[in-house]
Parts: structure tokens; C-alpha cells; sequence
């Protein structure tokens, strides 16, 4: 286990109810195409790699697959079982998963991939994992964010939040990739997968600013540990910037219309 690894363990530990009830569905717009992409339908056995509360688990189970799923989190995974009751969940962290040589007829993984210190192991682990021909269709962040991705991360940096030596600063240099399409191309195709395709997806995410600053002031997330480690006053700050860079986002009701970008790729192996 990396550096980065034990640093993400604390950061989303018992963190499964605050990330529901903040930043779940905007995690859940791909959803769709990614199991398009993974070509998940009726009796297609379907593992969902960091399924956080079950949305993908959920959206595969209703298309008639045999779905398992797996969060590193064992919130998430006390989250996602009741919800969906017909997959089997269960704890497990990349690179590792307890499953044996081409079970699966398609892996699948939800800003996962965000989350793991050596992305090409990673990989490496869903290419075992799926039989031959198999799809593996994955989602992450691009990078440059697009600007309601940037909004709490642009409220940080105003207020001069100081990182805390638990939080990462990032994958070590020989790990990382470019979080665009030719840089998720090429990391999937060096672990030996298969016409691979990547597009970028955007779209405009609406919540209200309260719903929007619950993630970050309940810890979710890089953002949140950056927000909770701070003293009081610069927590006050960060919201004090949030309310503020919030209002160029905002509806005549109050409500924030937030432009994300996302890097959909599948791969065959």
C-alpha cells in the first residue's frame, strides 16, 4: 500500500453518509453510459469496483446483470448493501480483489481510479479479473477541472488553507497520467488492454449552495479534510469565499448550475 493509499483510507473513512447526502449524485450522471460502455444488459456478470452507496450496482442489477460489488470503504459497502439487496457487496481494495482469473463478463468503475496510489496496477487487477473480450469501462475527473468542479477548491486556496501533512499531494511521478483522453488511452493501453476509447462527457450539475457545502464541511473527500483541518477562522474564511465565488453560479431560486467534466474510456482485453 502506497502513501497515497493509507492517506485515502483516512480521508473516506466513515464517510459513506456525508458523501450520499452530498456529492452522490453527481457521481451518479454517468452511470448510463458507463454501463453502455461496458455493455451491460441481461445476464452479463458485472463486477462494480468502488461502488460507494450501490448507484452502479443498482442501474446493472436493473438491466438484469448479475452484479457483484466492492468499495475499499466498509461505510459505502454498509450503504450499498441494503440498497441493493439482489448484488453481493463486500469490502475489497484495488489492487488486490478477491476473485478469481475472468470471472466477469464486465468490470466497471465509478471515479475509482481517482482513488488508487499505482493506477496501472489497478488496472492490471480489472484486465485479470474479466474474461477474454471482455469490457472494462472506467470514469475519472479530467483535469483541468471544469469550473463547478474548481468552486471549492478556488474557496481553499483564497482563504490560504494550509494543506495537512495527512493529506497527499499527489501520485508519485511514476504513477501518474494525464487526466485527459490520450492520457487515460495510453495508461490502459500499457497494461495490455484493448481498442480503447476515451471521450470527455460535461454537464451542468444543480444543487443548492447548502446541499453543495454539506460535502466539504462533513470531511468528504480531498476537499473536505483540507476544510476540517484548518482553525476556525479559516474555516470561516473557506465559507465565507465558498458563499461568495458561489454566487456566479447561482439561479434567480438560489440554486448553483455547476459545469463538470468527467473522462469516460472502455477498454477490451
Amino acid at each position: 500500500m502506497t502513501g497515497f493509499d493509507r492517506s485515502e483510507r483516512l480521508i473516506w473513512a466513515g464517510r459513506g453518509a456525508p458523501y450520499a447526502g452530498s456529492f452522490a449524485r453527481l457521481c451518479a450522471y454517468p452511470v448510463p453510459q458507463l454501463l453502455d460502455a461496458a455493455e451491460v444488459g441481461p445476464g452479463v456478470r458485472m463486477l462494480d469496483v468502488g461502488t460507494g452507496p450501490g448507484t452502479v450496482a443498482a442501474a446493472g442489477c436493473a438491466r438484469g446483470a448479475r452484479v457483484v460489488a466492492v468499495d475499499a470503504e466498509p461505510s459505502m459497502v454498509d450503504l450499498a448493501g441494503p440498497a441493493v439487496p439482489e448484488a453481493d457487496v463486500r469490502v475489497a481494495v484495488l489492487p488486490e480483489l478477491p476473485f478469481g482469473d475472468a470471472e466477469f463478463d464486465a468490470v466497471v468503475g465509478n471515479f475509482v481510479l481517482n482513488h488508487v496510489g499505482r493506477p496501472r496496477a489497478a488496472l492490471a487487477e480489472l484486465r485479470r479479473v474479466v474474461r477474454p473480450d471482455g469490457w472494462i469501462a472506467l470514469t475519472i475527473w479530467a483535469a483541468p477541472p471544469a469550473p463547478g468542479q474548481a468552486l471549492i477548491g478556488r474557496a481553499i486556496q483564497a482563504a490560504g488553507a494550509v494543506r495537512p501533512p495527512h493529506l497527499p499531494a499527489g501520485l508519485a511521478p511514476d504513477e501518474d497520467f494525464p487526466r485527459d483522453e490520450s492520457g487515460l488511452t495510453g495508461l490502459m493501453e500499457s497494461t495490455g488492454l484493448r481498442e480503447v476509447a476515451c471521450e470527455t462527457l460535461r454537464w451542468d450539475h444543480r444543487a443548492d449552495a447548502e446541499e453543495w457545502w454539506s460535502g466539504p464541511a462533513s470531511g468528504v473527500a480531498f476537499g473536505g479534510q483540507m476544510v476540517q483541518s484548518q482553525t476556525p477562522r479559516t474555516r470561516a474564511e473557506i465559507k465565507r469565499h465558498f458563499d461568495l465565488f458561489s454566487a456566479e453560479f447561482a439561479g434567480p431560486e438560489g440554486v448553483l448550475t455547476l459545469p463538470h467534466a468527467a473522462l469516460l474510456a472502455r477498454a477490451r482485453r
